[in-house]
């Protein structure tokens, strides 16, 4: 088939592309190349923000350099497609506050944009949301252990109230990307799923410290750089390797259950940051050098999925568990050192 993936330069639109080439589809891989997040690593970023659009280009998939906000554009690479992977976003809380037009074009707009083109070529759509539509009220629920926050019940599911709590546009524009799904599937009744996503990680993640935790402490611990962690360490998520998301797009578009999906890893991959920490300091025999910062603006301290729903309907489940995935991770970061270091740290 061919499947249009918007951020396919992305970390997780990358691995989606690679996914479905690997099937033998025709993949279009349709992306901005911003570095707004890049500018702010430290790392070399014209060598990183290339590198997956190097990656993607050598396997054959057609590159296209073109915006979500714009529809023209967008339309005219979506025809003849099977499917659209919607993986464009600006997922930064810090970058929301400091440009919210930004935030709310990107996740708005351009979110919106697709669902109509879906509409209009009659393209099933899987759309990428956050767990951060639930807002952070969550925070108020929770129990402080030795290493993470705990809660009862452990996993949240699609039922829990959305937007509560202290919000950033951040907040409001993963929600309205949410909700817009829901309408069009409602309304209009496109195939559609919204993935509610959670701590995703895997090889070609350029982590910083506005997104990406899992590898922006990964990165810093290969190359022996101070990793800040902002607040106690004992924030969780459970997180999810990025070919297990790819797996969970694929179940959708086989079984077309429309809907609102929370896709985790579940309470089986669930780690807190000092956790991780630990989890590092055992693959490299090191132990990281960690700095601690006031805790951030909008943070959501605790996140385990509940994800009964996308193991019912979607006949799916994660499958690689956190010590395995920051391996093949961090494995990758040290034959690639030379696509972080440029700047001091």
């Amino acid at each position: 088939m061919k499947v249009l993936v918007t951020g396919g330069c992305g970390f997780l639109g990358s691995h989606v592309c690679e996914f479905y080439a690997e099937k033998g589809d025709t993949v279009i891989s349709y992306d901005n190349m911003t570095k707004h997040e890049l500018a702010r690593t430290g790392f070399a970023a014209e060598a990183s923000r290339d590198y997956n659009w190097d990656y993607l280009k050598n396997l054959g998939i057609k590159m296209v350099k073109a915006d979500v906000r714009n529809f023209d554009e967008l339309i005219d690479n979506a025809q003849g497609c099977d499917y659209i992977i919607h993986t464009a976003a600006q997922p930064a809380m810090t970058i929301s506050w400091e440009d919210p037009f930004l935030d709310i074009t990107t996740n708005v707009i351009g979110t919106f944009n697709v669902l109509e083109v879906a509409r209009k070529l009659k393209i099933p759509i899987a759309s990428c949301a956050s767990v951060h539509v639930y807002g952070n009220k969550i925070n108020d629920t929770l129990k402080e252990g030795k290493k993470r926050y705990m809660r009862e019940p452990e996993g949240i599911d699609e039922n829990h109230p959305t937007l509560e709590g202290t919000l950033t546009p951040l907040h409001a524009s993963k929600a309205a990307g949410d909700i817009y799904t829901k309408v069009y599937i409602d309304t209009y009744k496109v195939e559609a799923a919204s993935f509610r996503l959670t701590g995703i990680y895997g090889t070609r993640q350029f982590g910083g410290e506005d997104h990406g935790w899992v590898a922006n402490f990964s990165i810093r611990s290969v190359l022996e750089w101070p990793i800040t962690i902002f607040g106690t360490g004992k924030q969780v998520r459970d997180i999810i390797y990025a070919t297990d998301v790819c797996e969970a797009f694929d179940a959708f578009y086989k079984t077309r259950k429309s809907g609102t999906y929370n896709i985790g890893g579940g309470s089986k991959t669930a780690i807190s940051l000092l956790e991780c920490m630990d989890i590092l300091q055992d693959i490299a025999g090191k132990k990281p050098e960690v700095r601690f910062a006031p805790g951030r603006h909008g943070d959501l301290r605790y996140f385990i999925c509940d994800i009964n729903r996308a193991k019912i309907e979607l006949c799916w489940e994660p499958k690689i568990i956190p010590r395995d995935g920051i391996e093949k991770l961090v494995n990758w970061i040290k034959d690639n050192k030379d696509k972080f270091i440029q700047k001091q740290k």
